[in-house]
């Protein structure tokens, strides 16, 4: 959207990223138990278009305010716009989701969790491949972060015999990289509520196509499996990937990817919680390590961001009131 650039890792942001955190580490449960009754590519195309339908008041609500703020023309592009990022954003999505979705077939949960959280390295990693420079002790907090998430998520004489669904959720973190700084750079220009529910329409459509093609599903399970696909649509998907986009707006791509490492957290304190099981040593190790990252990383961006000089327009330059903005990032 036009206007002042966001500001990157304001209280805004996290909250928004924490909060879906804090949903995908509750709504696990119900993706687990979905993959009980129906299979993947029918959990997902049915979970993503609840998601969509959930932000359709939202996105009327939002395409009124355009139309009111801008001209007719004005309004258009950046609605056009939206919707073609939201394209990409929606194949990348159904890419990940799903190869997660499919490697519950033959690994783990916890070495799911632990694999797909590989995109708290790849986000940097692919970031720099595009010229994007991370601070050295960045790489500290992300590696501290990766740490915990093994404590988190491998339980004690797990092996790591490689298989299809460890091959497939590796496939998945890279894909979720992608889409993490694809989100950074689309917020920049488009709205990210209708980003988001052209994401879940787009996902839905190419799952359900795949379902019709591959799988076989039937009403009875469909309705059996209504508790966890209700959860994952509408909560899972509608309210917390749709905080996602907005939260990245005003949150660095590597924050960020920091940030939605504390799913593993919020998943362990919700057994605790809810479940009643007991926390280990173990994982409250790994919940301190990552609380740790997290925040450790939040002010290294924070001392990162105080020490880049704000440039200012050539127009403008010679003016004693001119408006300076912060250098743009291009992750990709």
């Amino acid at each position: 959207m036009g206007g002042t650039p966001a500001k990157k890792n304001s209280a805004k942001g996290i909250l928004m990223l924490l909060l879906t955190s804090l949903i995908w580490g509750t709504g696990f449960i119900a993706q687990s138990v979905g993959m009980e009754s129906i299979e993947a590519f029918t959990f997902n195309g049915i979970r993503n278009l609840l998601g969509a339908l959930a932000l359709l008041p939202v996105i009327a609500l939002r395409l009124m305010l355009l139309k009111k703020r801008n001209s007719a023309d004005a309004a258009k592009k950046e609605l056009a716009s939206a919707v073609r990022h939201g394209i990409i954003l929606g194949v990348v999505f159904c890419v990940a989701a799903n190869f997660q979705q499919f490697a519950f077939y033959d690994s783990t949960a916890g070495k799911i969790a632990f694999l797909t959280a590989l995109y708290v390295l790849f986000v940097p990693l692919i970031g720099m491949l595009c010229g994007r420079k991370v601070p050295p002790m960045m790489w500290t907090c992300i590696l501290l972060g990766f740490a915990s998430l093994y404590f988190l998520c491998i339980k004690p004489g797990e092996t790591f015999d490689i298989n299809r669904g460890d091959i497939l959720a590796f496939v998945c973190a890279f894909c979720f990289a992608v889409h993490i700084l694809l989100i950074e750079r689309f917020t920049k220009t488009s709205d990210g509520v209708i980003l988001s529910g052209t994401q879940f329409l787009v996902s839905g459509v190419i799952s359900l196509v795949l379902m019709a093609l591959f799988e076989s599903p039937s009403l009875p399970a469909i309705r059996e499996a209504s508790g966890a696909l209700l959860y994952a649509g509408l909560f899972s998907s509608g309210i917390a990937y749709t905080f996602q986009i907005l939260g990245q707006k005003y949150t660095d791509a590597v924050i960020a990817s920091l940030l939605l490492c504390m799913e593993s957290v919020f998943a362990v304190i919700a057994a605790f919680l809810v479940l009643n099981e007991r926390m280990t040593l173990r994982e409250g190790a790994g919940c301190l390590m990552l609380f740790t990252a997290v925040a450790s990383a939040n002010l290294v961006e924070a001392r990162s961001a105080s020490k880049v000089p704000l440039k200012e327009s050539p127009a403008t330059a010679d003016s004693s009131d001119a408006q300076k903005t912060p250098p743009e990032a291009h992750p990709l």
